[in-house]
C-alpha cells in the first residue's frame, strides 16, 4: 500500500476534489468549490491547501459567513442536490455566524459541508484568540453549537481521523433521506499536521443515488388506499423536484383525474398551467387548492414534510373521513399526519402507482370541481395582477408585470421571507421547470440575495432574479459584493414597503396595535417608533458596490428599468417603492400563533377565542 504524506488540510482538499455522484447513470463532480473567509483559524491550514493549484476546486471569497453559506446552500438546491459547495471559516465568531445557515440547510434537506476552524487540539496555547472557554468542560468549543442543527458533526482531533470523518460526511451529504448540514470542525493545529495517508483514500469515489422502489406488498397497499378514495388530493413537495419526478406526477394526475397542490419547495416541479395544478396550498396557498383540500378524503403527500404552512396548522382538511398516505424517502417525514407511510423515491413510487392503477381502471369522482376551482383562481390572479391603488404602486401589480411581461420564461426567481413568499406562492405562474427557488422551510431573512448568487452559479445561462423586501435586504446582502467581484450578474428586485409588513399584518390580525414592525423614526412626542417612514435610497446603496440600479414608483418606470437591467453587464438592483399592505391576504386558510389568553385589549382576547375555536377544528395528529 502506497502512502502520500500530506497535511490534514491538504488531504481534505484532495479528498473533496475526487468525490462524484451517480444519478440515473449520469456521473457528476459532487463538490464544485469552496467558499471561505480566512482568519487565523483556517488561513494557514486549509487555506494553504486551497491556494495550491493541484486541485480543481474553485475558491470563492465570501463576505459574511452566514451569507456565503446561504450561497452554497442555494447552489445545491438549484442543482437538485446533485452538486454542492463547501464553506470554511475561522474559529469563534466566524464559525458561529454559520450556525443559522446550518439550521436552514438541515430544515430544507439541502446538503452543505461546513468546515469551521477550531481551537487547538493540543490545548497548549489556550485560550487562543476568539476561543469560547467553558470551565466545566474543556472539550467544548464554539463549534459544539452546530450539533443541534447538523445531520452529521465531527471534530478532527488527529490528522488520521479525517479518513473516517470525511467518508461519513459524504455518506450523509449524498443520502437524499438524511441530507442536510454536515460540520467537520478543524482544529487549527491539526490542519497543518502531516500524516502518511493511503493513496486509496484519494481515489475517485462515485456515490450512487439509488431510486428506492416500492415493494410489491407496499404497492398493493398503496393502490388499495387510493382505490377506496373518491376525492384524493396530491401535495407536491420538494421531494418531487429533487427526484425530478415532474413528468411522472403529471402523468399520474392526468390519468386518474387527481388534482395537486404545491408546497413552496415543490412549486415549479410542473408549470402553472397543468390542468391538475391548483397552485400553492396552505396558509400562503390559493383558494383553489385550499377549497379542494377541505373536501378531500385522501391526501397523498409526496416528498413533503407537512409543515404548518402546508397544512394550515392541520386545519385545512375538513372531511371527517380524510386519510393520509405518503411517499417519502425520509421515514420521519413519512409518518407525519398519522399517514400510512411508503418509503420510496418519488419518481419510482409514482410510476409504479400509475402502472398498477391504470390496469385497474381507477378514476377519481371529481366532476367539474377542479376546472371550476382553477378558473375561479385564475380570475382572481388576473385581478390582482391588474389592481393598482390610486395612491401608489401595489406589490401584486408589480409581480404581475414581472411575471407576465418583463421576465424570460426560463428566468429563475429566488425568495425566502416576508410577504413576498406568500404572494409568490399564490400568484406567481412558473412557465418552466425548476424556475421557482423558495427557501421557506426556515424562512430565513437574508437568504434572498446570497441565495440568488448560488442559484446563478448553478444556472449560469439563465437570468436569476432575487425577490426581496427592504427588511431582508438590510439584514444581509453581503454576497452582492461577491457577485461584482466574480463578474457573476444577478438581479435584485427590492420591494420597499417600509418594514416587516407581513408581521405587522399578523400583529394587527390578533388585535395588537402596530408596534415595532415598520421602519419609522422615533416620535419625540410618543417616545415610540411611530414617526414618519425612514426614506432609504437602496439604489444608491447598490451603486456603491458597482451595480447598476434604478428606483421606480409605477409600472412605466418598472418596465423601463427592467429593459435597461437586462442589458446591463453587471449585477443590478431595482428599488421598487410599493404601497405598504398591498400584498395578498389569506384564502380559506388559518395559521395558529400564540395569541395571548389574557390582555387589556379586548381585540386580543377575542382573537384568542377565535384561535381556540379553530384549534378545535384541526386534525388531531
Amino acid at each position: 500500500m502506497k502512502n502520500i504524506r500530506l497535511t490534514m488540510g491538504q488531504a481534505l482538499v484532495k479528498f473533496l476534489d475526487n468525490q462524484y455522484i451517480n444519478f440515473d447513470g449520469e456521473v457528476l463532480k459532487f463538490v464544485e468549490g469552496v467558499f471561505g473567509i480566512f482568519g487565523h483559524g483556517c488561513v494557514v491550514g486549509i487555506g494553504e491547501a486551497l491556494q495550491e493549484t493541484n486541485h480543481n476546486l474553485t475558491f470563492y471569497q465570501g463576505h459574511n459567513e452566514q451569507g456565503m453559506a446561504h450561497t452554497a446552500i442555494a447552489y445545491a438546491k438549484q442543482s437538485n442536490r446533485k452538486r454542492i459547495m463547501a464553506v470554511t471559516t475561522s474559529i469563534g465568531p466566524g464559525a458561529l455566524n454559520m450556525v443559522t445557515a446550518a439550521g436552514l440547510a438541515t430544515v430544507n434537506r439541502i446538503p452543505v459541508l461546513l468546515l469551521p476552524g477550531d481551537t487547538f487540539a493540543c490545548r497548549q496555547p489556550d485560550p487562543v484568540l476568539q476561543q469560547v472557554e467553558q470551565s466545566h468542560d474543556l472539550t467544548i468549543s464554539a463549534n459544539d453549537a452546530f450539533k443541534p442543527v447538523c445531520k452529521y458533526w465531527d471534530r478532527i482531533s488527529r490528522p488520521e481521523q479525517l479518513m473516517s470523518a470525511a467518508v461519513n460526511a459524504m455518506r450523509v451529504l449524498t443520502d437524499p433521506a438524511e441530507t442536510g448540514a454536515v460540520c467537520l470542525a478543524l482544529p487549527q493545529d491539526v490542519q497543518g499536521e502531516a500524516y502518511d495517508y493511503p493513496e486509496y483514500f484519494f481515489e475517485k469515489r462515485i456515490h450512487t443515488i439509488k431510486r428506492q422502489e416500492l415493494s410489491s406488498t407496499e404497492l398493493e397497499e398503496a393502490v388499495s388506499i387510493i382505490k377506496q378514495s373518491k376525492k384524493p388530493l396530491v401535495i407536491c413537495g420538494g421531494g418531487v423536484r429533487y427526484s425530478e419526478a415532474g413528468k411522472e406526477l403529471a402523468d399520474f394526475c392526468n390519468q386518474f383525474n387527481i388534482p395537486f397542490g404545491e408546497t413552496q419547495a415543490g412549486k415549479s416541479s410542473l408549470t402553472w398551467d397543468h390542468p391538475m395544478n391548483l397552485g400553492g396550498i396552505g396558509v400562503t396557498g390559493t383558494l383553489a387548492a385550499n377549497k379542494i383540500a377541505h373536501d378531500a378524503d385522501l391526501v397523498i403527500g409526496i416528498g413533503t414534510r407537512f409543515s404548518d404552512f402546508t397544512t394550515a396548522s392541520k386545519w385545512n382538511f375538513k372531511n371527517p373521513d380524510v386519510r393520509f398516505m405518503t411517499i417519502n424517502l425520509n421515514k420521519f417525514d413519512a409518518y407525519k399526519m398519522n399517514a400510512t407511510p411508503f418509503l420510496a423515491d418519488a419518481k419510482a413510487g409514482i410510476a409504479a402507482l400509475t402502472n398498477t392503477l391504470k390496469t385497474l381502471g381507477y378514476q377519481s369522482c371529481y366532476q367539474k370541481e377542479i376546472e371550476e376551482a382553477r378558473t375561479e383562481w385564475a380570475s382572481e390572479v388576473d385581478k390582482l395582477y391588474q389592481t393598482d391603488e390610486q395612491e401608489g404602486f401595489s406589490q401584486t401589480r408589480a409581480l404581475g408585470l414581472l411575471n407576465e411581461e418583463l421576465m424570460a420564461q426560463d428566468a429563475v426567481v429566488v425568495g425566502a421571507s416576508g410577504s413576498l413568499p406568500g404572494d409568490l406562492q399564490r400568484v406567481w405562474r412558473p412557465r418552466s421547470i425548476d424556475s421557482y427557488h423558495m427557501e421557506y422551510g426556515f424562512s430565513c431573512m437574508g437568504y434572498e440575495v446570497c441565495g440568488t448568487l448560488g442559484a446563478k452559479i448553478a444556472e449560469p445561462d439563465k437570468d436569476v432574479y432575487c425577490m426581496v423586501g427592504d427588511g431582508s435586504y438590510i439584514m444581509l446582502h453581503s454576497e452582492l459584493f461577491t457577485s461584482i467581484q466574480e463578474g457573476i450578474k444577478i438581479n435584485i428586485l427590492l420591494f420597499d414597503n417600509h418594514g416587516f409588513q407581513c408581521i405587522d399584518n399578523l400583529q394587527g390580525d390578533q388585535g395588537i396595535p402596530h408596534f415595532g414592525c415598520e421602519f419609522r423614526f422615533r416620535n419625540p412626542q410618543t417616545k415610540q417608533l411611530d414617526g414618519n417612514y425612514i426614506p432609504v435610497d437602496f439604489a444608491a446603496n447598490a451603486r456603491s458596490y458597482g451595480c447598476q440600479a434604478w428606483t421606480v414608483h409605477n409600472p412605466e418606470e418598472l418596465k423601463k428599468a427592467m429593459a435597461e437591467a437586462q442589458k446591463s453587464p453587471v449585477s443590478t438592483l431595482i428599488d421598487i417603492k410599493v404601497l405598504p399592505k398591498s400584498m395578498t391576504d389569506g384564502y380559506s386558510s388559518w395559521w395558529r400563533v400564540g395569541t395571548p389568553e389574557v390582555s387589556q385589549k379586548s381585540q386580543v382576547t377575542e382573537a384568542c377565542k377565535d384561535m381556540k375555536k379553530n384549534i378545535a377544528k384541526t386534525f388531531p395528529y
